[in-house]
């Protein structure tokens, strides 16, 4: 088996079953390292009658025998963490191959209570935040006022890097924002013993990357939320706060790109949208209903309906580029069973004109109307395919155009939330890397 390092993406706005995919891949990875985002991520697994809600833990813990590593990249909640850690034991999972950078950045309370009050501020602008603390933990990082994975592990540097900032934060919360202060020494002992609980797994993140490279095994990289909210190449401002795209692997893990070897981009059959900011694909009435509640469409992270809409090539083409696709894995394909005939967004109508790119200004995406074409649905279930001669034939048509829209081969197709709930076209790691599904 040859040597592939792997990085899956979201090709959309997030929640496409890049969990799935990941937990999927996770077979035949030695590594598997989870590289930005933070608890406003989150993915569910099915297995058999197990149903399993991860948000900063690797898919790949589900394989004994797999070391799943959360890079530096991503910043840590260390309470939710530890919650994921006693579900997983609970229901019997080995947490032994779970690795944590020493280097990653920790979502400390205080950003929580800013992300909340700033969001409530922003009145009629509101971003849609998740308010677990994420943008405000990436904010200290970037200002070099953070605290670290690291920084647990030591009572008197702890306490004196949380020093200025907790009274810098204490007073934002009560003088900005009118939030009750954050008691130190009540911070710090709580910290010190989530920073206990989590020592065994604490790593030097470049060291286990490296050391897994030159000993030639398979890497996985897995990202968090999706392509159009990276934070440079999204829909700003409503994007998070770091960078899913397939870049965002190299720095997130510190590895350089001549590591890759594939880049494998998410996608549903048709698009979602949590939070606020333009979609331009946006279903209302009868058919939104039916794909939200067919498809399961509430965040795994706050239980927000999703918004529903039809697909949209547009930043299919766009996700391909920016992220390097080889191939993609689409979703919910199921999910548009019922429909009489499926519309795929092929093109915008902007000011009159006709475009076929991504709009980089937020206002002129905002004012973009999709161009359709309309396809034949099936009218049958697909939740039993388990091969491609499995399909019916208008749905085989449709993931052609797909493929040919976004210029792209498929490699897998998901008809539901359980792994055997798969067709895989062609082994997207180890496979030849154009013999897959194209027009």
């Amino acid at each position: 088996m040859s040597l592939a390092n792997v990085v899956v993406i979201g090709a959309q706005w997030g929640d496409e079953g890049k969990g799935k995919i990941t937990d999927l891949l996770s077979r035949s990875a030695d590594v598997v390292v989870r590289y930005q985002g933070g608890v406003n991520a989150g993915h569910t697994i099915v297995v058999d009658d197990q149903v399993l809600k991860l948000h900063l833990i690797p898919s790949g813990i589900l394989y004994p025998e797999t070391i799943c590593l959360i890079g530096s990249g991503t910043v840590i909640d260390p309470k939710v963490m530890l919650k994921e850690l006693d579900m997983l034991l609970e229901n019997s999972i080995d947490i032994s191959g779970l690795q944590l950078a020493s280097t990653a950045h920790v979502t400390m309370p205080y950003h929580r209570l800013l992300d909340e009050a700033m969001e409530q501020q922003r009145g009629d602008q509101r971003i849609g935040t998740t308010g677990r603390g994420i943008g405000p933990t990436y904010a200290d990082k970037s200002q070099r006022n953070g605290i670290r994975v690291l920084d647990l592990l030591d009572s008197q540097r702890l306490r004196e890097r949380l020093r200025g900032p907790l009274q810098e934060k204490n007073r934002l919360l009560e003088q900005i924002y009118g939030v009750a202060p954050l008691d130190s020494e009540q911070v710090i002992e709580e910290y010190l013993g989530y920073g206990q609980r989590l020592a065994p797994h604490v790593v030097d993140c470049i060291q286990t990357i490296h050391q897994a490279a030159r000993s030639r095994k398979n890497i996985l990289f897995e990202g968090a939320q999706g392509t159009l909210l990276d934070l440079d190449h999204g829909t700003y401002p409503y994007v998070t706060s770091s960078n899913p795209i397939s870049g965002g692997a190299c720095i997130g893990a510190g590895v350089g790109p001549t590591l890759i070897d594939r880049v494998i981009g998410v996608a549903k059959a048709y698009t979602t949208r949590v939070g606020e900011g333009p979609f331009p694909t946006e279903l209302e009435g009868s058919i939104n209903e039916q794909l939200c509640d067919r498809g399961g469409e509430f965040g795994t992270t706050t239980g927000r309906r999703r918004r529903c809409g039809w697909f949209d090539g547009v930043i299919g083409r766009y996700a391909v580029a920016v992220n390097g696709l080889d191939c993609l894995a689409i979703t919910k394909l199921d999910v548009l069973d019922e429909l009489d005939e499926i519309r795929v967004c092929v093109a915008y109508e902007l000011n009159g004109e006709r475009i076929e790119h991504f709009p980089s200004s937020a206002e002129d995406f905002a004012r973009c109307h999709p161009i359709f074409k309309t396809l034949p649905g099936w009218q049958c279930s697909t939740a039993n395919c388990r091969r491609l001669e499995d399909l019916p034939t208008t749905a085989m048509d449709y993931l052609r155009f797909l493929a040919d829209l976004m210029e792209v081969p498929i490699a897998i197709v998901s008809l539901g939330a359980n792994r055997d709930q798969t067709i895989v076209v062609e082994d997207p790691i180890h496979g030849p890397k154009r013999a897959l599904l194209s027009a």
